[in-house]
């Protein structure tokens, strides 16, 4: 009787602690129960309490509910389970689990060799054990919420939420912690003593890492440190800070101080480089303000902005503004510039608005910029002479018939002559095909059935202005309005089965508001022109016809050859078109003072306008047209393939010229050859051109109304030529990645590198040529020498001939070559350069490497010679976080 109330006052004492929830463990292995008087279960054992004969137990006289129950501390079901044994010591109030322990309660996950649970003073422990060479294996890793720490050992209490920690091992962010001790205080604050943090992936043995002897952590928010001192390889740094904040979110960014960068120059003294502030002003955009400023009184202001919207639009704004001056005032070469640059991408998602769209592509500024910026090396770009923009606005109409609107802004640039051209804006507005004899829905055959006509409107307010006068008031005077109204009447059908037919007649009508008109002033004694504004216009209509058909041609050389058959394709096509005579639109004028009327000396009103002129003489051509394809079918290496393999010899060979019926002399155009293909499983890509004229030249290389053969020549006289080579290859199995930027296009320079790679230190975050596969991968050392290197090559090469006045002479020869290797899987080297045959110099030159220091980069760009001869030096840490720890050294291009 005594043993069974020594039992159930037992189980009435572990209920009211809350162990019916200790007890829901997870045991693997089941074995024979044991009696509850035993107070280690031992492996495979089942929970002895729930083996307790409870409802078997007889009555006693005692009475059960004078004892008073005490309040469970735990507040939700305990989840445990152990690889070896769970041990359970009533008297001290212990659970231990021991090998492969887990622990769950509430949004605590704790894993470790052995966990202990004393339920009386709320608290668990967890630690290491040893394995059978007596090494440390099975460490904790406490979860609480999204907070993880792997420390040696911790202690934590349910009740206070507090715990101990000993040698913890965080990830926050970018970061890695590591402390010898860690206090939690609560759920948003611990304090950390001993403590290192880096960026590095491994925290134990870092390459770098900073020492700090306090810490105040709060998930999430912050890091604030006590006196702080860098430490790289193992050796402590005399960079240090006597207390350092940083700012922890788990969102994509936040708003933060930029540091700036030294540098010096031989012309502008010493300098602080893109040192601003970033604002993280949404989850949709944010906002970047960096400035230059050097000693001798340079500076440079800009603005970078991104922005975003899901299934909606995308974009970017670059703004920059430099007042250089170079050298000291005084001295001979002093200058001083203003100079600026603007940039503006903008692209709509088609998910957006299926009925309109809006798109931006803006580059534009002073003509110099790219060549005299003090804080870009923009190697593509300032070896492209033309810079040009494009903003447009488009939407359909769904009327019937259904039509179309577009309004665009258009912007180029020479930036050799600083001439400007600029539409602001480009109205275009179309009717879609009316065919008026076809039934709706019904098959359009034959002549009338496929009558049809459009409408298409075009109109344009033009600017032609220089750099020093861009949006100047004087731009803004001279602008030249018009319209061209277009109404095309066509038709196409087929005659003889075979041949295709298409016929149109076409309605211009176009409308200037100014004009000019000529005349001879005697005070001047010459021919003035003058500007005539006010509307005008000019209506002109012409015809064409065209047939043309489809030729296929076989050659067979039998299955068991090489090359089994070519096939030859042939598209023949005669045109013809007419134009009459608008010589009502034309004046003549005197050229003297004499009054005399010169009738050779005729202008219209509406020379130079942006739609040209009407025709003065009639106009009766004939076009012929010849496109050719050569294709192969060939055996195929693969001798498991039944089938041939088809490959193409030339893309494209085309023949072209005319012929004027009314023309008096020179009736015949110069024939026009070109053509195209690729080579090498298409990698190589070839075109070629070649232009034929007819006729001869006399001694000052006028043509003249006699052909070549008449005047002792050949039938025809190659007057110009030309040939393009592209290549582009890679090592078997390796792909050539795109460029982690496209800053270098949006300048105006190219998508590659035969130019070379701009060094864009305009920006505070430096790209890297390797992607985050290449990161990823383990340098082991059984890869740090490879029999095979990872390559990528561009190659293009350029010939050009010229023969207008029997020079025979080579224009241009040239070859360049852009070629990139992954020495080592650390190492990375990169070359672009090319040789001129005709001008007998090596072209622009860039050599390129770049070492991945694990949470460092180091890169070394060098252009050893020419115009835009320069260095750069840049080290610095890869993260984000830490991106203003870094070192910069460049060389100013004189």
């Amino acid at each position: 009787m005594h043993t069974n109330l020594f039992n159930i006052v037992l189980i009435s004492i572990f209920l009211s602690l809350g162990c019916s929830a200790l007890y829901s463990q997870d045991i693997k292995k089941k074995q024979p129960t044991v009696t509850p008087n035993t107070q280690d279960v031992k492996k495979g054992a089942e929970k002895p309490l729930d083996t307790n004969p409870v409802a078997e137990t007889p009555a006693d006289t005692v009475k059960l509910d004078t004892i008073k129950v005490k309040k469970a501390f735990l507040n939700g079901q305990v989840k445990y389970k152990a690889e070896t044994y769970a041990k359970i010591q009533q008297k001290k109030k212990l659970i231990t689990l021991y090998d492969k322990a887990e622990l769950y309660y509430q949004d605590v996950e704790l894993k470790s060799g052995i966990i202990v649970m004393d339920y009386e003073k709320n608290e668990v422990y967890a630690g290491r054990i040893k394995d059978s060479l007596g090494n440390y294996t099975q460490f904790p890793n406490f979860k609480q919420g999204s907070n993880v720490i792997e420390p040696d050992s911790i202690r934590f209490n349910f009740k206070t939420k507090k715990a101990l920690i000993w040698n913890s091992r965080t990830n926050q962010g970018e970061f890695n912690v590591k402390a010898a001790i860690t206090k939690k205080e609560n759920d948003s604050v611990y304090f950390l003593k001993g403590a290192r943090f880096t960026t590095a992936k491994d925290v134990d043995n870092p390459e770098y890492y900073f020492q700090t002897n306090k810490i105040k952590f709060i998930p999430g928010k912050k890091i604030v440190t006590g006196s702080t001192y860098m430490v790289i390889a193992g050796v402590p740094t005399p960079i240090y800070l006597p207390f350092a904040y940083f700012p922890l979110s788990k969102e994509t960014s936040v708003s933060g101080i930029i540091l700036p960068s030294y540098n010096d120059s031989n012309t502008k003294g010493f300098s602080l480089q893109n040192g601003g502030y970033y604002f993280a002003l949404s989850d949709h955009y944010n906002l970047t303000v960096v400035g230059d400023y050097y000693t001798n009184g340079s500076y440079a202001l800009g603005m970078q902005s991104s922005y975003a919207k899901r299934y909606n639009f995308q974009g970017n704004v670059n703004i920059r503004f430099e007042n250089n001056i170079i050298s000291e005032r005084g001295y001979p070469d002093y200058s001083k510039t203003r100079i600026y640059n603007i940039q503006w991408s903008h692209s709509q998602d088609s998910k957006a608005n299926p009925n309109s769209t809006f798109s931006a592509s803006v580059n534009l500024g002073s003509s110099e910029y790219f060549k005299q910026t003090i804080n870009q090396v923009n190697v593509g770009s300032s070896l492209n002479n033309t810079l040009s923009s494009s903003i447009s606005y488009s939407t359909v109409f769904h009327s019937v018939p259904e039509s179309r609107l577009s309004l665009t802004a258009t912007h180029s640039q020479n930036t050799n002559t600083k001439v400007i051209n600029m539409t602001l804006p480009t109205l275009q507005f179309s009717v879609d095909r009316i065919y008026p004899f076809a039934i709706n829905d019904g098959a359009k055959k034959g002549f009338f059935k496929n009558i049809n006509l459009q409408y298409n409107l075009n109109g344009k307010n033009s600017f032609i202005t220089t750099d020093s006068l861009f949006f100047k008031p004087e731009m803004f005077q001279d602008a030249d309005i018009g319209f061209q109204h277009s109404i095309p009447l066509s038709t196409n059908f087929k005659v003889f089965k075979h041949f295709s037919v298409s016929t149109s007649l076409n309605y211009d009508e176009v409308w200037y508001f100014k004009t000019i008109e000529k005349h001879y002033d005697d005070q001047l004694a010459t021919v003035v022109t003058n500007d005539v504004k006010g509307f005008d216009a000019f209506r002109t209509y012409s015809s064409s016809t065209s047939i043309g058909t489809t030729i296929y041609g076989t050659f067979n050389f039998g299955a068991d050859k090489k090359i089994q058959s070519i096939r030859h394709v042939m598209r023949p096509a005669v045109s013809h078109s007419y134009t009459p005579s608008f010589e009502k639109y034309y004046d003549t004028y005197a050229i003297d003072g004499s009054g005399n009327m010169q009738t050779d000396k005729y202008y219209t009103r509406f020379e130079g306008g942006m739609y040209g002129v009407p025709g003065q003489n009639r106009s009766n051509s004939i076009g012929f047209n010849l496109s050719n394809t050569f294709e192969a079918k060939v055996t195929d290496k693969d001798t498991t393939k039944t089938e041939a393999k088809k490959i193409m010899l030339l893309n494209n060979l085309n023949f072209s010229t005319s012929y004027n019926a009314d023309a008096k002399t020179l009736a015949w155009a110069p024939v026009r050859i070109s053509g195209g293909t690729q080579f090498f499983d298409n990698k190589l890509s070839a075109n070629f051109g070649t232009t034929l004229d007819p006729y001869a030249i006399d001694n000052s290389g006028t043509r003249i109304n006699t052909f070549n053969i008449d005047n002792g020549g050949s039938l025809f006289r190659m007057t110009s030529a030309n040939l393009t080579m592209n290549y582009s290859l890679s090592s078997k199995g390796s792909e050539k990645k795109d460029k982690p930027d496209s800053q270098a296009a949006r300048n105006g320079g190219r998508e590659d590198d035969l130019f070379g790679s701009d060094i864009d230190t305009g920006s505070y975050r430096k790209n890297s040529q390797f992607t985050d596969d290449d990161e990823e991968k383990e340098d082991a050392v059984a890869e740090f020498f490879k029999s095979k290197l990872p390559w990528d090559m561009t190659f293009a090469y350029s010939l050009t001939y010229g023969n207008n006045n029997r020079e025979k002479k080579i224009t241009g020869n040239s070859i360049m070559i852009s070629a990139n290797t992954d020495l080592t899987p650390k190492w990375k080297a990169g070359v672009s350069t090319g040789y001129d045959f005709v001008q007998k110099g090596v072209t622009f030159t860039q050599l390129r490497f770049e070492r991945d220091l694990m949470s460092w980069r180091m890169d070394f760009n060098w252009t050893p010679f020419g115009p835009n001869a320069t260095w750069n030096f840049y080290i610095g840490i890869k993260s984000g976080i830490l991106s203003d720890i870094k070192w910069e050294k460049r060389n100013q291009n004189f």
